[in-house]
């Protein structure tokens, strides 16, 4: 593919992205979290009983189908490849389950910034400054020498690697059948932002189809940040500019652009841990190669390494309700200040020891 026709799907898949979370918005999302990866992912896990807030459990179907929709692409592209779990998978893990955490402290995913921008949110411009701050940090230590896979490449093509690349596409069917069944065990909120949602159908097509486009263009918005720091280009960086273009556009029209920082929806006022969230999340999507949404996706092609992000974003999320981390609009908690200090202790270690050594392969 062509770097103008990479271009060309990268914006395309930027403004898509905006149009359905606006679109799923209107059918019942809730405001300015039309597609969210980090608060969806964080009703999933309550829904399987994970945490007990009972506003924010619900088995989003958004989240099974960016994983089946790239799945499905890379299937019928013949680029499904198999990568088994290598390269530190509890290093890995640890960063997944830090980003998660810079998340909910946030209230949002890097793709919720965008949708939170659109919507005239300023909340989320100081998170848009901590993210680029904490990607430029973590490209530096990419520079530095920061590694996650050492020694051989990742087994691909291995019957071991077939299996552990099926696992997500299987675990995303099986929310499917615990959505669509409604089984006893599975929770679903009555009240807050779990009770809000699109109709399941329209909302699981609207994200299979967001899922192919993804597949298709590589998209990765913390891809895009680290690009402008690494490459010194910033073409790529132009589909997170597409997503807050056509979530401003759709919010206009619909009328529900309300600019300001106070009265927003499930957002708060806290600009420090606006900032020092995102910076987190920006900081580990780039030491382990993708942001949340991304990862999605790799889980789809394959890469069971990004299956190993998915069940970290899953325990983080139950975790951050269980022990009183997450914020809320009316702003971040004590745990929450210090999970997210403690994740950058944490990760700059990892930056700084996660290099191979002198004449090591």
């Amino acid at each position: 593919m062509s770097v103008k026709a990479d271009r060309t799907w990268i914006a395309v898949t930027g403004v898509l992205i905006g149009v359905a979370a606006i679109f799923l918005m209107v059918l019942g999302n809730p405001a300015n979290m039309g597609v969210c990866v980090a608060c969806f992912i964080r009703d999933t896990a309550g829904a399987l009983g994970l945490d007990g807030a009972a506003t924010v459990q619900y088995i989003r179907p958004e989240i099974a189908g960016f994983i089946l929709g790239a799945f499905l692409l890379s299937l019928l592209r013949r680029e499904w490849e198999p990568v088994q779990i290598s390269g530190s998978p509890l290093i890995r893990f640890t960063i997944a389950f830090f980003i998660m955490i810079g998340c909910l402290v946030f209230l949002g995913c890097p793709l919720r910034m965008a949708l939170r921008i659109g919507g005239g949110d300023l909340n989320a411009v100081v998170g848009l400054a901590g993210f680029f701050a904490g990607t430029g940090i973590g490209a530096l230590s990419l520079k530095g020498g920061f590694r996650l896979e050492t020694g051989s490449s990742p087994g691909r093509g291995s019957v071991t690697a077939g299996l552990n690349a099926f696992i997500m596409p299987a675990f995303a069917v099986l929310l499917l059948v615990f959505l669509f069944l409604r089984p006893s065990f599975i929770k679903f909120s009555v009240e807050g932002p779990g009770s809000m949602h699109a109709p399941a159908l329209i909302a699981l097509i609207v994200a299979i189809v967001l899922g192919v486009l993804c597949q298709k263009s590589n998209f990765c918005i913390a891809g895009g940040f680290r690009d402008i720091f690494l490459l010194k280009k910033g073409w790529s960086f132009a589909g997170y500019i597409a997503i807050i273009a056509a979530a401003f556009a759709g919010n206009v029209v619909i009328g529900k652009f309300r600019p300001g920082f106070d009265g927003q929806p499930i957002a708060h006022t806290e600009a420090l841990w606006n900032f020092l969230g995102m910076a987190l999340a920006g900081f580990g999507s780039v030491l382990i190669g993708g942001c949340p949404l991304r990862q999605l996706i790799k889980a789809g092609q394959g890469d069971a390494n990004a299956g190993v992000c998915l069940l970290a974003f899953i325990a983080a999320g139950a975790t951050a309700h269980n022990f009183g981390i997450a914020a809320s609009p009316s702003g971040v908690p004590f745990n929450g200040r210090f999970a997210v200090l403690a994740g950058f202790v944490v990760l700059i270690i990892f930056a700084l020891f996660c290099r191979p050594k002198p004449g090591a392969a």
